[in-house]
């Protein structure tokens, strides 16, 4: 049994929640950040940007153009760590019962799909591994134990990754959305680019080159809302840059002076779609009206409560079935739930479970919607 997790690490979780949101993730924006700001709207009522809303920056600083956007505070931030009450993790027979972890069989993989088919691996959290058109993409890596600015305080992992960073087939590309550490991790990116150098291209927002140079990767490709970019002169497969609600943030000083978004994934058999980490707005019917339809998304249904305090960063399941119909995705994969212990107050299990739930209330074939264990494979035919 994970014995008295809660009561003996409450004060550890809470610290580590600090650490994370401030100053590694949240805080204080001033007033004009914390402002939705609304596009101009044209003759008869329609909005200019409504169908490609481009991205907004003002004083050096991105800000969210949503009007379903509202930045958080220090007050609320307290209040989430200190007043919110933590579900205990389950015992570790449940744990493992319920979210075991896979060895992938990355050989099988490499020889077994037609070269029509798209396949991909819950790693874990964001990290998803998809091949498609010929390419080998990794999405959002993260392999540390903790997600954090440093490995001895901070949200921990109660899974552990099905396979080392050395263990992986041959990385082609990897999409970064934002920059918080859940999602952009030092030793991950060092880690990576150790062992695949320069043939590893690296496709991140707006703003984030430097960062990414300056720890050594040289392949970087930095992208703007809908930018598009191929992965290169002879390929038939190109990255767009897409909008989402979120926002970064490493330090107490660099509050969204680097974009965040979502990545669209398009060859000429397959197209997939990673939402990244987001709260729901727009941004999705544009997507889905612009790129889609996807053959798979990756789209987040965990660490959604308190609503009062995620809602504007992070979807809830209802939201991300939402995010699905939206882009107009084949398949989608539940991602960002059980593996790290993020402080969110919903139960560890409970995002698959209204996850399917939303899709069969809103009317979707069973398995259109999806999760998978760690490490598992999932493959997915052309129809």
């Amino acid at each position: 049994m994970v014995k008295g997790i809660h009561a003996r690490n409450i004060c550890a979780l809470a610290a580590g929640s600090l650490l994370l949101y401030f100053p590694g993730q949240i805080l204080i924006q001033d007033t004009l950040l914390k402002q939705a700001v609304q596009p101009e709207m044209a003759e008869g009522g329609d909005t200019v940007q409504s169908w490609c809303q481009p991205s907004v920056k003002r004083h050096g600083r991105f800000v969210n153009p949503w009007a379903t956007w509202t930045a958080p505070g220090l007050g609320g931030l307290m209040k989430m760590v200190f007043k919110e009450k933590k579900p205990s993790l389950p015992t570790t027979e449940e744990i493992e019962a319920r979210l075991p972890v896979i060895k992938p069989d990355f050989e099988c993989l490499s020889k077994g799909p037609s070269p029509t088919t798209l396949s991909t691996v819950w790693i874990g959290h964001a990290t998803v591994l998809v091949q498609m058109d010929g390419l080998t993409i990794l999405t959002d890596p993260i392999f540390s134990d903790r997600c954090s600015p440093v490995q001895f305080i901070g949200p921990r992992r109660y899974r552990p990754p099905p396979c080392s960073i050395e263990e992986l087939p041959k990385i082609d590309a990897v999409v970064i959305s934002h920059t918080h550490y859940d999602h952009l991790d030092l030793t991950s990116v060092k880690k990576l680019n150790e062992r695949f150098g320069p043939s590893l291209k690296w496709f991140v927002p707006l703003g984030l080159k430097s960062w990414m140079t300056d720890v050594g990767c040289a392949e970087v490709i930095e992208m703007d809302w809908w930018q598009e970019e191929p992965y290169s002169e002879e390929s038939n497969v190109k990255f767009v840059f897409t909008p989402a609600q979120h926002w970064c943030k490493r330090t107490a000083f660099d509050t969204d002076k680097v974009l965040w978004g979502s990545w669209c994934v398009l060859g000429s058999t397959n197209r997939f779609f990673f939402a990244g980490d987001t709260g729901y707005c727009e941004a999705f019917k544009q997507i889905g009206r612009k790129h889609g339809p996807f053959d798979l998304a990756a789209i987040p249904i965990g660490a959604y409560c308190p609503r009062w305090f995620m809602a504007p960063q992070h979807v809830d399941p209802v939201q991300a079935v939402d995010i699905h119909c939206d882009v107009k995705a084949r398949y989608t994969l539940g991602i960002h739930w059980g593996t790290y212990n993020m402080g969110s107050t919903e139960p560890i299990f409970e995002p698959p479970e209204k996850f399917a739930e939303s899709a069969k209330q809103k009317g979707l074939e069973e398995g259109e919607v999806f999760v998978l264990k760690h490490g598992e494979i999932k493959l997915i035919e052309k129809d």
